[in-house]
């Protein structure tokens, strides 16, 4: 039997459960992806205490969609230096959240290629005037089963719509908690 592009053998339960588990476990490598930008904020840049757990060791990046040709097949930690160095593209953003959506994923052996959408949101600030960005697209991702477990060594990042809008102001939200 073919779920998508992968064939399972139906005569025993084994290889439905080493799928499912294996789907569960890419879908927490990609869910940590986010997580790592997520997580950390306001100075604090330590992305790849996620990543590390997402990319291979000789994991790289295409994020050339963005109009940097400089993002064209780099290492992961490169894009952490692009992305949260000093004057890095995301040192001027005052908030951001990346989610992401349920994976297609085939499997070859141990390898595999999983296509996740994404909505990428962030707030930025220029001249007193703030702003939101949003970002939707697809991550579409080769990873490889390693003795570590599943991890990312090639992601590329396709854009399929960005839109910039201005805010309103800054409104002040007070947790309506009921118990």
């Amino acid at each position: 039997m073919k779920i998508g592009m992968t064939s399972i053998d139906t005569t025993t339960i084994e290889p439905w459960v080493q799928y499912l588990l294996d789907r569960v476990e890419i879908q927490d490598v990609i869910a940590r992806y986010g997580l790592g930008q997520d997580l950390h904020k306001d100075g604090d840049n330590d992305v790849l205490q996620q990543w590390d757990d997402v990319f291979a060791p000789n994991g790289a990046v295409d994020y050339s969609s963005t109009g940097v040709p400089q993002l064209d097949c780099i290492g992961f930690r490169e894009l952490v230096d692009f992305m949260r160095g000093p004057a890095g593209s995301m040192s001027g953003l005052l908030r951001w959240q990346h989610f992401q959506g349920w994976s297609t994923v085939t499997f070859d052996g141990d390898r595999a290629t999983a296509r996740t959408p994404h909505i990428h949101t962030y707030k930025g600030e220029t001249d007193g005037k703030g702003w939101n960005l949003i970002q939707t697209g697809m991550f579409v991702d080769e990873l490889e089963r390693r003795p570590e477990g599943w991890r990312i060594v090639h992601r590329t990042l396709e854009i399929l719509w960005m839109d910039t809008f201005p805010t309103a102001g800054l409104a002040t939200v007070t947790p309506n908690i009921h118990v």
